[in-house]
């Protein structure tokens, strides 16, 4: 036991401490790991608002499609109105597009001579960039 006393009084006397090259490899070490965290952090940030961006133009299109397939049935149309435009008898309560959002409708006809189908096409972009892209067809019933 008294061997192990004069041991922990020899570590507890000693004045060494830690060298510069000790010193600066902690530091180095410790950076490396702050530099880890905060890309670790950045990624997960663009993820969060890459996925917010996706939900909202989904969100945008389905809203649109439902839009297009109430609105009177036009054989001749190469557009629709859009959800967000004022029209006393379809749309009366029409939506906020979310600032630097943009929706574009295509009409196009059915291959087959179908004339009472119309493959329609809408495009959700933001800042110039098409997000999504969506089909869907409308029946004259």
């Amino acid at each position: 036991m008294n061997e192990w006393l004069a041991t922990v009084k020899v570590w507890l006397q000693d004045q060494g401490g830690f060298g510069v090259v000790e010193s600066l490899a902690a530091v180095a070490i410790l950076a490396l790991a702050i530099t880890a965290f905060v890309l670790a952090l950045s990624t997960g940030s663009i993820a969060v608002r890459e996925g917010s961006e996706e939900v909202m133009a989904q969100g945008l299109a389905r809203t649109q499609l439902e839009y297009v397939k109430r609105y009177p049935y036009n054989s001749e149309a190469v557009t629709y109105p859009y959800v967000y435009t004022y029209d006393e008898t379809y749309n009366p309560d029409p939506i906020t597009l979310p600032e630097g959002y943009t929706i574009s409708v295509g009409v196009s006809a059915t291959p087959d001579d179908h004339a009472d189908i119309q493959k329609i096409t809408v495009i959700i972009s933001r800042g110039g960039e098409d997000i999504l892209t969506v089909g869907d067809y409308k029946v004259n019933r």
